[in-house]
């Protein structure tokens, strides 16, 4: 059933027809992307669960069966990321590798990497954060350098995907939000360290972990606004004045009152 909604507004995206949905807007961007590069034109109907791909024509669907293929590459991406993250954490290959294991014979990681859902995208962001947000860590003998900003950086990159897919992605916020805390709380009480230097952690922290998340988070906005053009299911949701931006409306560009 799911495939059927998301790969839909993967189309919507390809037609830039116009529609409402309650997640934000980055996973199905990323499924219509996935769709758009691999030349599928938006034309599959996702009537109901269960329609089969090869009662179409197989060139003109070869997009949808990419967008799977994409999901799936995101899907297998996890085991990587746990063998890392678990790496990182106990320093014990055993461990990492017994992770990387249990992933990999997961039935239920299997399957959701199998189709055209939002799930494999919101958990390589979710593990994306985690590991990027331990290698920052590990860092901390080394603040300020390259790898310490990038790692610093990509968390913050990594926590916009997750919330940009699925508001459950605020959960790996807190996280993040409850180790940066923790982080700041000993950098205060380290008497070695000048307040200028804990201002200029703090400062990065901000503009790494609040500033560059939210300008990702809008930017994902502005461009489903910009590339949902014209008119589809999603019109009634909003305002006329809105409406009448919408290429088909009935009401585009007709002058709407303040």
């Amino acid at each position: 059933w799911d495939e059927t909604h998301f790969g839909k507004m993967g189309s919507y995206y390809i037609n830039r027809t116009f529609f409402f949905d309650v997640h934000p807007p980055l996973g199905k961007m990323l499924i219509g992307l996935a769709g758009y590069l691999s030349g599928y034109d938006g034309t599959f109907p996702f009537q109901k669960p269960g329609d089969r791909y090869e009662q179409h024509n197989y060139i003109g669907m070869r997009g949808v069966r990419l967008c799977r293929l994409f999901c799936a590459f995101l899907g297998s991406c996890l085991v990587p990321f746990a063998y890392l993250t678990v790496l990182e954490l106990s320093k014990s290959l055993p461990a990492a590798l017994l992770t990387a294991f249990i992933l990999v014979f997961d039935t239920g990681c299997i399957t959701l990497s199998q189709y055209i859902l939002l799930d494999p995208i919101l958990m390589f962001f979710l593990m994306g954060a985690v590991l990027s947000m331990v290698k920052c860590n590990n860092c901390a003998d080394r603040p300020f350098s390259v790898s310490w900003w990038f790692w610093l950086s990509l968390t913050g990159v990594n926590l916009a995907g997750a919330m940009g897919v699925k508001f459950v992605g605020l959960f790996v916020v807190l996280l993040v939000g409850l180790n940066t805390i923790y982080d700041l709380w000993d950098l205060l009480g380290n008497l070695s360290l000048s307040l200028i230097m804990f201002g200029k952690h703090l400062l990065a922290r901000v503009l790494c972990l609040i500033v560059l998340p939210l300008a990702l988070y809008t930017a994902m906005f502005a461009v489903h606004f910009a590339v949902l053009n014209r008119s589809g299911p999603g019109d009634g949701f909003f305002s006329s004045a809105f409406q009448s931006q919408l290429v088909g409306n009935n009401l585009h560009n007709v002058s709407i009152p303040e």
